[in-house]
């Protein structure tokens, strides 16, 4: 590897509390088993594994007010926050293992204060099948794991846009999108309203994945604090089953790695969230050893030795 990462702190988050399937609570054990953290190390880089963080059980109710769980998506948030936060000030790179993808709002909350109070340039990559754009006004099931890019722009209750104590935790300009091909009805106008830049697998088909990604990651020097949220549901489920809401026509392999390693090229990732591994919908963990395999590109992994 030509770049030396900082040291990695591995911080498992087990809840499927923001989630419409049971499961997503086993992926951090999932990833384990795979050998994550062994993957890691035989790239030279520095890996603790933190444990898991606890918090509410899931109690598997219906919504209220058009949200499932806020409370307890509220109180895993505020964790995932807080440790998160704490291994970026100690100099360490977070690798969030979740955990369903409402996750995703504490982790970059926490990301987006370092960012300011370091003065460096956020950009979030997030990758996945869905927007994750919805509000309790347009959403279809009130599952949370549906909002957090809203949440995270200022547009949600205010126990999720407030968790750090300001909002909007971002600017909509600061994510770029990848993957997309899931976007619910109402959710298509708040996304067009907020000037999000998706890349959606049919951009994504026009123009090829590599001007996608140089387009995505355009910009990003020195200065800035790349931030990758992978949802496991961004590569297709012929690949990856092992989550709970699948989305026909992803990205293929050899696009998928092709997206981690153009990541690795810019020498700037900084945090990483690894979320929606459902290992009860797996076979025989083929889904948590592919996103090790993929990890393993985001931290340098090659064919061949590159400038």
């Amino acid at each position: 590897m030509s770049r030396i990462f900082p040291p990695v702190s591995l911080i498992g988050v087990p809840t499927d509390i923001g989630a419409g399937h049971r499961g997503a609570r086993l992926g951090p054990e999932a990833l384990r088993i795979a050998g994550l953290a062994e993957a890691l190390a035989a790239y030279g880089v520095e890996v603790t594994d933190r444990g898991n963080l606890d918090g509410p059980r899931n109690p598997w109710l219906p919504p209220v007010a058009g949200y499932r769980h806020l409370a307890e998506v509220a109180a895993w948030n505020r964790a995932t926050m807080e440790a998160v936060y704490a291994e970026l000030q100690a100099g360490r790179m977070p690798v969030m293992l979740g955990g369903d993808h409402c996750l995703g709002l504490g982790s970059i909350t926490a990301v987006a204060r370092h960012c300011r109070e370091t003065g460096k340039r956020l950009r979030v990559l997030w990758l996945d099948a869905h927007a994750d754009f919805n509000t309790h006004e347009v959403t279809p099931s009130g599952n949370i794991h549906g909002m957090p890019v809203a949440c995270l722009c200022g547009l949600g209750p205010r126990e999720l846009t407030h968790l750090g104590g300001d909002a909007p935790a971002i600017r909509a300009d600061e994510i770029r999108q990848i993957g997309i091909r899931s976007v619910d009805p109402g959710e298509k106008r708040l996304v067009k309203e907020y000037g999000l830049d998706i890349y959606d697998m049919r951009y994504i088909d026009e123009v090829g994945m590599k001007r996608a990604m140089e387009e995505a990651l355009e910009g990003v020097d020195a200065n800035t604090h790349l931030h990758v949220s992978f949802d496991v549901d961004f590569l297709d489920p012929s690949i990856a089953p092992g989550v709970g809401t699948t989305v026909l026509g992803g990205p293929n392999y050899r696009e998928a790695q092709l997206v981690m390693e153009m990541i690795a090229d810019t020498g700037r990732m900084a945090s990483l969230d690894i979320v929606e591994l459902n290992p009860l919908l797996d076979h025989h963990n083929a889904t948590a050893e592919l996103v090790v395999d993929l990890v393993e590109s985001l931290f340098g992994k090659s064919t061949l030795m590159r400038d």
